[in-house]
């Protein structure tokens, strides 16, 4: 979808796209500023708001939502295994991976430059618009719609997604299995960053207790951590040290 289509979506001049959106979340706003917020990456706005306001609320409607859903579906579960689960089902990987499946990506609006850099694949770009959308959600109808898109969206796959190691939180594991041993917080610094701001690939560390116990790459700093994390649970596992 050219990005001069998708700019007309709220122009007046294209209704279908706004349409085929809200058919695909299975929600009809009342305030159409709203959605057009949500799906604004800050490549496609000058002088007014893009989508970080809404994503950051998005981002706790979610974690409200899925924390009730566990622990009302699971009641003998323990603080530590609900923790676990919901970081499972409301990570970058997960949220990414829902937007691919409702080819959200199509809809955001977004510079030329961003596009041809394939930002509309970019997990750090489809996950934050995910959760700009359940934050517009939540604004325009309330916690009961919000908690219908997310049931729709998310938590009527919640098995599957638990089990995927694609999407899985390695840093949440990480994280629990050091408080539980106490020794602490995973300290992550970025030790190298290569290519331009629109393509950059980050080089983390992780350390625990001033010693470094693994090495991630990716191309946003969240997945650069989590493949660190992952070095690291491996390298403890098989008492590897560097």
């Amino acid at each position: 979808m050219a990005f001069s289509i998708i700019k007309r979506i709220f122009s007046g001049g294209d209704q279908k796209p706004l349409d085929e959106i809200e058919t695909i979340i299975k929600y009809k706003f009342d305030h159409k500023e709203l959605i057009q917020k949500a799906l604004s990456h800050r490549s496609s706005v000058e002088n007014g708001p893009a989508n970080e306001r809404l994503e950051y609320l998005g981002d706790a409607v979610l974690g409200l939502v899925v924390s009730e859903f566990l622990y009302e579906k699971f009641p003998v579960l323990n603080e530590g295994d609900l923790t676990k689960m919901k970081s499972s089902l409301v990570n970058e990987a997960v949220l990414s991976k829902v937007s691919a499946k409702f080819n959200l990506g199509n809809f955001i609006l977004m510079s030329p430059e961003e596009e041809k850099s394939g930002g509309r694949s970019k997990p750090s770009i489809t996950a934050d618009s995910v959760e700009a959308i359940f934050g517009a959600v939540y604004l325009d109808g309330g916690l009961k719609a919000a908690k219908n898109v997310i049931a729709r969206m998310i938590l009527g796959d919640y098995k599957d997604l638990i089990n995927d190691k694609a999407t899985y939180n390695y840093k949440g594991e990480l994280l629990e299995m050091m408080q539980g041993e106490g020794k602490g917080t995973p300290r992550y610094e970025v030790v190298d960053e290569i290519g331009p701001d629109h393509g950059k690939e980050f080089f983390v560390a992780v350390s625990i207790e001033s010693r470094k116990v693994g090495n991630g790459r990716g191309s946003t700093k969240k997945e650069a951590e989590q493949n660190a994390a992952r070095m690291a649970l491996e390298n403890i596992k098989n008492n590897i040290g560097n």
